[in-house]
C-alpha cells in the first residue's frame, strides 16, 4: 500500500520581496512569540520565524491569523499545494533555523 503525504504551503507576501512559501505540514505549536515575530515549531525540531509590524502587546492576533490560515490551507484540495495569504500585519522577514 503507497501513502501520500501532500505538503500544503501557506503564500506569504513579505515587504521588498517576493512572496515566500512556508510549510504547513508537521507544525506542532505557533506561537505569538513577541509584539513582531510568530514562530512555528515543526516536529523536525525546526523553527520559523515571521516576523511582522508591531501589534499590541497582549494581542496574539497576527498568530490567530497565521493559525486560521493554516487550517484554510489544509482544508484545500490536493492539487492546490500554496494557499494564498496576505495578513493584516505587514511582514518584513521570514526565516528558519
Amino acid at each position: 500500500m503507497l501513502l501520500f503525504i501532500m505538503e500544503k504551503f501557506l503564500k506569504i507576501p513579505v515587504t521588498n520581496e517576493q512572496e515566500q512559501l512556508v510549510s504547513v505540514l508537521d507544525v506542532k505549536l505557533v506561537e505569538q512569540a513577541s509584539t513582531t515575530t510568530v514562530t512555528l515549531a515543526y516536529g523536525s525540531g525546526k523553527v520559523v520565524t515571521i516576523t511582522h509590524a508591531a501589534i499590541s502587546a497582549s494581542s496574539e492576533a497576527m498568530r490567530d491569523a497565521v493559525q486560521d490560515a493554516m487550517v484554510e490551507a489544509l482544508a484545500t484540495g490536493w492539487t492546490e499545494v500554496s494557499y494564498d495569504y496576505v495578513p493584516n500585519s505587514a511582514v518584513s522577514g521570514i526565516a528558519i533555523a
